[in-house]
Parts: C-alpha cells; sequence; structure tokens
C-alpha cells in the first residue's frame, strides 16, 4: 500500500496532491502502525467534491488526474486505490452494496465503471448517447442507471434497453443527479429540486430555495442518508455547504462561508468547515 501511495502522489497535479492530503493528513499515523483516535466527523465534501459513502465504514473520492478513487475507512486510513490504469476522466462515485460505481469519459464517450468488492471492474454500462451529463447519474436497487437524456428527459439504462424514467422541465443551469434511499434527487437550478422512489414517482418536490448568487455545484449524501449540497457564492468567493432533510427537502442546517470547499458534517448533523487531519492544518 505505501508503494501505491507514493506513485500516487507522484502523478497527481497539485489541485489532486491538495486533495489527497485533505485525507491523508489522518492516514500517515495508522500506516506508521500508530493510534488515532476514531473519527467523531466524516467528511461530505473535500474541495468542492462529494465524498461516496459505503454503509458507515467506508468511504471514497475521485482523484481525477490520477484515474482512480481511493477508498479510506473510518479512521480515516487508505483502505485501497481502485480504478489505476482503468480510469481515464472519473468524476463521480456511488456505492451499490460492495461496489464501487464510478462515472468516466473515453475517447469522448460517457460511462459507468463498476468495481467489485477485490477492486476489479465487474462490467461497464455504456451511456454513449443517452446523455450529454457524463458525470450526472443514479443507480437504482435493480442496477438500472438513471441519467439525464438529451431531450432533457430522465431515462433509465439498463443494458442495450432506455426507457423514461420522469419527464422533468428544462433548466437554465444544469442540473444534478444522485441516487438516494434507492430512489433518484434531480436538482434543477433556479427551478426545483425533487427527490423520486425507484419508479420514478415524487416523494416530494421544493421550488429551488437559493437566490442565484449561490451556485450550487455537488450534492452528496453522508452515511445517515441526510442530503447534503455545496454552493459556491462569486461575490465573495466563499463556499456554504447546506444540509436538507431527506423526509421533505427541508433546508434544516447550513456551514459557516468558508475559502475552501472541504466540510464536515457531525453525528447529529452540523456542518462545519473541514479542520485538522481533512484539512492538511
Amino acid at each position: 500500500m505505501p508503494s501505491t501511495i507514493c506513485s500516487l502522489r507522484r502523478c497527481w497535479s497539485s489541485r489532486s496532491a491538495k486533495l489527497f492530503f485533505l485525507f491523508a493528513a489522518g492516514t500517515v499515523a495508522p500506516l506508521l502502525g500508530c493510534d488515532v483516535p476514531a473519527a467523531t466527523f466524516e467528511p461530505i465534501f473535500l474541495d468542492g467534491r462529494a465524498v461516496a459513502p459505503s454503509g458507515d465504514s467506508l468511504f471514497a473520492v475521485v482523484a481525477r488526474d490520477a484515474g482512480a478513487i481511493v477508498v479510506y475507512g473510518p479512521l480515516g486510513h487508505v483502505r485501497d486505490t481502485i480504478g489505476i490504469g482503468v480510469l481515464q476522466n472519473p468524476g463521480r462515485i456511488q456505492a451499490v452494496g460492495s461496489d464501487w460505481y464510478v462515472s468516466d469519459v473515453v475517447d469522448g464517450d460517457p460511462l459507468i465503471v463498476v468495481f467489485g468488492h477485490d477492486g476489479g471492474v465487474a462490467r461497464r454500462i455504456s451511456l454513449a448517447g443517452q446523455t450529454n451529463r457524463a458525470h450526472q447519474f443514479a443507480v437504482l436497487p435493480d442496477n438500472g442507471v438513471v441519467v439525464e437524456g438529451p431531450d432533457g428527459r430522465l431515462v433509465t439504462v439498463r443494458g442495450d434497453s432506455v426507457e423514461t424514467f420522469a419527464a422533468v422541465e428544462l433548466g437554465n443551469r444544469p442540473s444534478l443527479i444522485i441516487g438516494v434511499d434507492g430512489g433518484v434527487l434531480h436538482a434543477i437550478p433556479d427551478k426545483t429540486i425533487t427527490l423520486y422512489n425507484g419508479f420514478g414517482h415524487i416523494r416530494w418536490r421544493v421550488e429551488w430555495p437559493w437566490a442565484e448568487t449561490a451556485f450550487v455545484s455537488d450534492i452528496g449524501q453522508d452515511s445517515r442518508g441526510r442530503i447534503h449540497l455545496i454552493a459556491g457564492v462569486a461575490q465573495s468567493n466563499t463556499f456554504i455547504a447546506y444540509s436538507m432533510t431527506p423526509g421533505s427537502g427541508e433546508v434544516v442546517r447550513w456551514s459557516e462561508p468558508s475559502a475552501e470547499g472541504s466540510f464536515l458534517v457531525d453525528r447529529l448533523g452540523k456542518i462545519v468547515e473541514a479542520r485538522g487531519r481533512w484539512a492538511g492544518d
């Protein structure tokens, strides 16, 4: 493992290295055999990117320049690096059981690469011609992949089959999609945020609650199922993270503005700026 980590450090750009050290500030001691206290907080956004949890024991983040995903344990130590030599332009991750679904773009064509529990490639799902939003997807319980089609509909891709998941209105900004509790969360900036069940029926829908000055750039979910969004405010060059209850979409918590896009959530749902080992202080 140490040799793998060192090779990753050499090939990442300075931006990716910054992302790595947001995680790795807490990984050195475990690798050297020292004791590290259990994490009180879990990361939800690092360097502006959503972290993908798998249960309450693992989470992963994309290392784009390295063409890999890095999997971490509950104490913040590296468990595995996956996808080296396989991924070219990875963007987002969703954990489904013991598998990791990772969006990628190869020769201009979008696809989902599925890695099994052993880190090997289980299968590839081609999305060529099915979406213009390569890194926005949600995996359903039956392993169907929901994406935004070229005409704006949400469609489900299952092998060679493509069918409408939900008809939606078009927005002026690119929409965001993630899998949430067996369903699909679809956010259309300046319009609506909708949570669908696995059959495309609306669980709830709320009007877009943020001013145009806040540009929501990513959506994530923590290990307890709470939904979080990160927004950049250009006027002040800051980031803010918000928490929405998965039951109704109500915004219930938010962070203080920060110059960095890295945030944690505690067990009670409070969102705070990343510090200590997660921020590389």
